[in-house]
């Protein structure tokens, strides 16, 4: 069911580090405001970021989603520490996850 919900999406934007909040298009064509916390579906394996994992945002530093390709795809970029304290670059297709049911985020495992 995930797929590029960026196509019934409008203000995408990331708030306090790890929230994407955004105006989702429904069914029947509304526009309805919709939340999602990264932090509760996105970790962080030695500077890596982790799918079904949670978390990534206590050792992340400059957090940023970007509109990107010719999808487009949303996409999560980040420094996260490794194991030994350093940042590492990492980046992460939120598309492969991230869904709009019906004016809701959808993220499936």
């Amino acid at each position: 069911m995930a797929g590029n919900f960026f196509a019934t999406s409008q203000n995408i934007r990331l708030e306090d580090g790890h929230y994407i909040r955004a105006s989702l298009q429904k069914v029947d064509g509304e526009w309805v405001e919709a939340e999602i916390n990264l932090n509760d579906h996105i970790g962080n394996e030695n500077g890596r970021f982790a799918w079904d994992s949670a978390g990534f945002a206590d050792s992340a530093e400059n957090i940023r989603i970007s509109i990107e390709g010719d999808g487009p795809v949303c996409v999560l970029r980040a420094q996260l520490r490794d194991v030994n304290g350093e940042l590492q670059d990492s980046d992460l297709n939120l598309s492969e996850r991230m869904a709009n049911n019906d004016g809701s985020f959808y993220w499936s495992e």
